[in-house]
């Protein structure tokens, strides 16, 4: 239905249009139990793990960007993920770029956007996220638990956090910490982003010693105001930086005490795309032309640290087989945005069901033993 009705529907209007519609949508308590009726609300054991010491039910995720605001967490829980990471957010409220900012590149599978972190800012992500925590839907599953952080929720919330456009990079550690101090009761684990093309100045947060600064005042801050309850804090980096930028760069977050990595954010490469004039706008494209990047990124970090660092896999996942692949690659997480706005929600199930024939062909009991394979 989604391929055939909703997403022509969609595609017909202004790409950021159909995004805010889908979104106030997704919004709806009937919405959120139409959908929680359509998908299987088994619990395969086979795919759970425990992962920062936090355990998740499955390992696919929403990726950050596509619920900015932290309104949709019912309906992520409804159609099975396993966990959904809001944002990016910024300490103050900021509209972000100009519009237009949203393009849909369809012959490329892809999108590019430049949104620029519009967010309504610690606080209303807070009030949404308030409202999203007293939430329960009425399914046989684990996932149906709870949405608040504590040692038994295996549906997880990552928030992933940013500065503000007007901060500059010498302060911007305040605008990080600042936002944990709003969002900490709602936050399985926090990302720190910067690697988004679309803030400028932002990648510069990613050099060495900036960036290692950054993490550990993040994971202090953390400490502080959590002394009862670990919060890990990953670190999401960009697939354009070459390979021996990126190892600096996950060392820093590493040694700055971050639990895990997100490989990768979206890119400013242009290669090899089909879609025309649309594709010279500016902004980070993300989608089936990043599959290569970010599978590669995710590779060459596993080699580095193997098992010691969990990775996130994002960028260019459409398929089980996708995402499997990027599992034997080294992830242990794996996370999809482009691919719900071209397929829509029916393929969390064909991932999640795609995973367990494919583990279960090659011989695994679970899908930790997957991870990193071929990596080597």
């Amino acid at each position: 239905m989604y391929t055939r009705v909703i997403r022509p529907a969609l595609f017909a209007l202004d790409a950021e249009r159909a995004h805010d519609l889908t979104m106030t949508a997704l919004r709806q308590p009937l919405v959120v139990s139409a959908l929680g009726r359509g998908f299987d609300a088994t619990f395969d054991h086979r795919l759970s793990q425990t992962v920062y010491g936090l355990g998740f039910v499955n390992p696919l995720g929403v990726a950050a960007g596509l619920d900015k605001q932290g309104t949709a967490v019912a309906a992520w829980l409804a159609i099975r993920f396993g966990s959904v990471e809001i944002g990016t957010v910024t300490p103050q409220p900021q509209p972000g770029n100009p519009k237009p900012r949203l393009f849909r590149l369809a012959p490329d599978r892809a999108i590019i956007n430049r949104f620029g972190f519009n967010s309504e800012g610690a606080d209303g992500v807070a009030r949404n996220l308030s409202r999203a925590a007293e939430v329960r839907l009425k399914a046989d599953t684990p996932a149906a638990i709870r949405l608040k952080p504590d040692s038994t929720a295996v549906f997880r919330i990552g928030i992933n956090i940013g500065k503000n456009k007007d901060t500059p990079n010498e302060r911007a550690a305040e605008d990080y910490v600042r936002t944990i101090d709003v969002l900490h009761q709602y936050a399985d684990y926090f990302a720190i982003n910067v690697s988004s093309p679309n803030t400028a100045g932002l990648r510069d947060l990613q050099e060495g010693q900036s960036l290692r600064g950054l993490v550990e005042q993040a994971v202090r801050r953390i400490r502080e105001k959590s002394p009862d309850r670990a919060i890990p804090v990953l670190v999401k980096l960009s697939p354009d930086s070459p390979d021996d930028e990126l190892i600096r760069s996950a060392d820093a977050a590493v040694e700055g005490g971050a639990a895990g990595l997100i490989a990768t954010n979206t890119t400013v490469a242009r290669s090899h795309l089909r879609s025309g004039a649309t594709s010279k706008e500016a902004g980070g494209l993300s989608g089936a032309p990043l599959k290569a990047a970010a599978t590669s990124a995710c590779r060459l970090l596993f080699r580095h640290f193997g098992k010691r660092v969990p990775i996130v896999g994002v960028g260019g996942i459409f398929t089980a087989t996708d995402a499997y692949e990027r599992i034997r690659a080294g992830a242990t997480l794996v996370q999809v945005y482009t691919a719900l706005i071209y397929e829509g929600p029916g393929m969390v199930q064909e991932i999640l069901t795609g995973l367990t024939a494919r583990m279960t062909r090659d011989g695994f009991s679970r899908i930790e033993e997957a991870i990193g394979v071929d990596a080597h």
